[in-house]
């Protein structure tokens, strides 16, 4: 019986590797799609290719169970018009790489599943954002809009696609949580802004269960809202993670001081405060469980 295969477009990264270990537990055949091939001890296989142009990594997509994407560069850096173009090309032309490479292949995956992430819906304040709410107009809507865009242009014949509007993934190898934690360690967790905008976010585990649940079901097409069921105010969200680390109550940092540091740190204080409240309804729809449903029990399972 012939082994199932993964390949992961940018599957070096923080979800990336969650879903590669997870692979090999399952006993899958998991190619990592990289610029920067390396040989490892863990069965994982790296594929060299530039996320633009088809290459000899076409024939690990030939025949492959699941084609995951998750390729892309950081966000977190200034938004300039010369930022912004990198990271929407980091987006969108591996997205078009795969729906060309697809095409091409005599035996086409059986599903896709591509990222994108809940910056789609702009900053939309407390409105309860599902997988029908239109788009929003800033950059990260825009960076958003076009990613989706050559996704959904691909030619792709009879593979399955299912995209996943990604929310604040919460774990403690990557992703935004480290960063808090060591703000919040510092007595620097206390609220952003007016501490009112929206943080829609998920656990880790919950995150690769539901990329598994997509490739596994064949009943799951289309666009998901990859969040947990209870986002919280970025107020809430910092007591909560105070709370775990022990630390007492922090003084709020006031927007200027937000986009000040984001200066004076290379990153993108829009990040921090704009606000979405999005809602995985689809995935309520399909009957998934959450193992971190709400924020205490998250970050209970991260720092025990």
């Amino acid at each position: 019986m012939n082994t199932k295969r993964l390949v992961l477009a940018g599957g070096t990264g923080f979800v990336g590797s969650a879903l590669a270990a997870e692979g090999r537990k399952r006993h899958l055949e998991v190619v990592i799609l990289t610029r920067r091939p390396r040989s490892r001890a863990d069965g994982v296989r790296e594929v060299e290719w530039d996320g633009e142009h088809l290459g000899e990594w076409i024939k690990f997509v030939e025949g492959a169970d699941a084609v995951v994407n998750l390729a892309g560069e950081n966000v977190n850096r200034p938004h300039t018009p010369e930022n912004v173009r990198a990271i929407t090309s980091s987006r969108v032309n591996p997205t078009t790489a795969i729906g060309a490479a697809i095409y091409h292949v005599a035996r086409p995956p059986k599903v896709w599943v591509q990222a994108s992430a809940i910056g789609y819906y702009g900053d939309a304040g407390d409105r309860l954002c599902d997988e029908n709410t239109p788009p929003g107009n800033d950059t990260l809507a825009g960076i958003c809009k076009q990613w989706e865009a050559a996704f959904a242009s691909a030619k792709t014949g009879k593979t399955r696609r299912v995209l996943f509007r990604i929310g604040l993934v919460l774990g403690r190898e990557g992703g935004a949580l480290p960063v808090l934690e060591r703000l919040t360690k510092w007595f620097l967790g206390g609220r952003a802004g007016s501490g009112k905008q929206f943080i829609s976010w998920i656990h880790l585990t919950d995150l690769v269960r539901m990329t598994f649940e997509a490739i596994d079901r064949e009943d799951v097409e289309g666009t998901f809202n990859a969040v947990g069921p209870q986002p919280v105010t970025n107020k809430d969200f910092m007591r909560e993670l105070r709370e775990a680390l022990h630390r007492p109550w922090s003084p709020p940092a006031p927007a200027w001081a937000i986009r000040l540091g984001a200066t004076l740190m290379g990153g993108e204080p829009t990040l921090v405060l704009t606000s979405c409240r999005a809602t995985p309804k689809r995935w309520a729809e399909a009957g998934f469980s959450f193992t971190a449903a709400d924020l205490a029990r998250a970050f209970k399972s991260l720092y025990p």
